[in-house]
């Protein structure tokens, strides 16, 4: 069943445009053995690490499957952090962008009335962490009779943040008959029973860990002491003078120590950790995903919800104590295609944990010394050089599919009796327009968005300008996010 190309996969034009301009190109083995199980409605339980591929290995049929018409969910995506419902939400939003897909993430610790209103719209996908998923259940504000494909990604975690009686509860909830996915980098006999207890003759399919890790990833381990870290980063630093850098340490307060230090350094860099605002934490991602700042100081809160191509060192400054860690963490760099390099730091005191991972991974890290003072020296000016320079981002997935795409603000919505019909109808009759130009629309109550794709979005915009919808005249202007 393996396929070489994602253009031999039964998938429509649409999706296969999205692909190409994604660039994904040869699928992963996840992929391979995923998309066409998949496609044919079939449980499955998937061991697969992360940086594997498989957010797209789902998404891809999920995307295809969907019938657009229907307005209620069609499927519901399980996640344990609200990064990663967003990132899966932004990849299924990319992916299924020419079939105009519409999906929303759903999270605590933002408000619940702001989500309701989405999930009031047609959507087609919903994303979201477990608790907040109850919420709008128990509040009927999702509803749940047309969902036909349930996934649960990272089971293991969920199981982790004690969230696995919830995922049964919300399991309950939904139709009989419908398709269940579960992904999970681990397989404790608590997930494996909600597996059987739940599925219908489910295939396992099992990706090699090792692979992800040591092929596209060089792992070294450089001994230290505590009170040299900070001098031994900025030595590494300047050494490896990374492209782009993301530095793990295990706690909040080890975060901003070393930030603190970096930004004292005129180091271009940002910090993230849980005990920042939801919105600011996500504002840090997307700026580092923008090419904003150059290195990023973060709890392993942004391990599983940074889905950057180029990220080409990962620093763990202080080694992670549960041993999946250290594969969520160094999946970050070496990613589509890419290579990587991942260097830890470790004191004598960690020296159990390192035994662990190297357990785990199925082979011993590097040792290798600390750069010497000379090469230091001689690497700084290089170093200076990029520091002050922004950060080229080759490979912002998001930017490349919304290249050709205006999103367009009208001073109307539900309270006028417009819908989405009506914006279809007079803008697919300007010339040189038509209703595969038109992308996702999102009518409010006294606002609509609708996208305008292929480039056509000056010319929409302009005859916009004279136009009424549904005999009103509305106000028209590029939206400004």
């Amino acid at each position: 069943m393996n396929k070489k190309n994602f253009a031999d996969y039964q998938v429509s034009e649409e999706i296969k445009r999205a692909l190409a301009v994604l660039k994904y190109e040869t699928p992963t083995e996840v992929q391979s053995k995923v998309i066409p199980l998949a496609m044919e409605n079939q449980d499955l339980i998937v061991k697969s690490q992360t940086g594997s591929g498989k957010t797209a290995s789902f998404s891809i049929p999920v995307c295809e499957m969907i019938e657009w018409e229907e307005k209620r969910p069609q499927a519901l995506i399980l996640t344990p952090t609200r990064e990663l419902a967003a990132q899966i939400r932004e990849d299924i939003t990319n992916i299924g962008r020419f079939k105009r897909i519409k999906a929303v993430a759903v999270y605590g610790k933002e408000p619940f009335t702001k989500q309701k209103l989405e999930l009031e719209q047609k959507t087609h996908v919903v994303v979201g962490t477990p608790g907040r998923v109850m919420d709008h259940l128990e509040r009927e504000t999702l509803v749940k009779d047309q969902i036909k494909y349930l996934i649960i990604d990272e089971a293991d975690e969920m199981l982790n943040r004690g969230f696995i009686d919830d995922v049964e509860s919300i399991i309950n909830q939904l139709p009989l008959n419908r398709v269940t996915m579960v992904f999970s980098a681990t397989l404790p006999k608590d997930v494996e029973n909600l597996c059987h207890e739940y599925m219908k003759n489910p295939i396992h399919i099992e990706i090699e860990s090792t692979g992800v890790t040591a092929e596209s990833i060089e792992h070294f381990l450089i001994e230290v002491i505590e009170e040299e870290k900070i001098s031994l980063l900025k030595d590494v630093t300047v050494v490896e003078n990374p492209d782009s850098c993301l530095i793990f340490c295990r706690t909040k307060e080890h975060v901003d120590a070393v930030y603190n230090e970096l930004e004292k350094a005129n180091y271009s860099c940002e910090r993230l950790h849980g005990g920042l605002e939801q919105e600011d934490r996500f504002a840090v991602m997307e700026g580092f995903k923008m090419g904003n700042f150059r290195y990023l100081v973060a709890t392993d809160v942004a391990a599983r919800g940074i889905d950057i191509d180029n990220v080409t060192l990962v620093i763990n400054y202080d080694v992670p104590v549960e041993k999946e860690s250290y594969v969520h963490r160094t999946g970050r760099t070496g990613r589509a295609g890419n290579k990587g390099k991942a260097i830890t730091f470790s004191t004598s005191f960690e020296g159990k944990y390192i035994k662990a991972i190297e357990k785990y991974i199925g082979f011993e890290l590097s040792t290798i010394e600390a750069p010497k003072h000379q090469d230091v020296v001689n690497g700084r000016a290089t170093f200076e050089e990029k520091l002050n320079s922004r950060r080229i981002v080759r490979n912002n997935k998001t930017a490349r599919i919304n290249q050709d795409i205006m999103k367009l603000h009208f001073s109307g919505g539900k309270k006028k009796k417009i819908r989405a019909v009506d914006f279809v109808g007079t803008i697919a009759k300007i010339p040189g327009v038509t209703v595969e130009d038109i992308g996702i629309i999102t009518i409010k109550d006294q606002m609509s968005y609708v996208d305008i794709l292929n480039g056509k979005g000056s010319l929409v915009l302009q005859a916009m300008e004279n136009a009424t919808i549904k005999g009103k005249k509305l106000k028209v202007s590029k939206a400004i996010k």
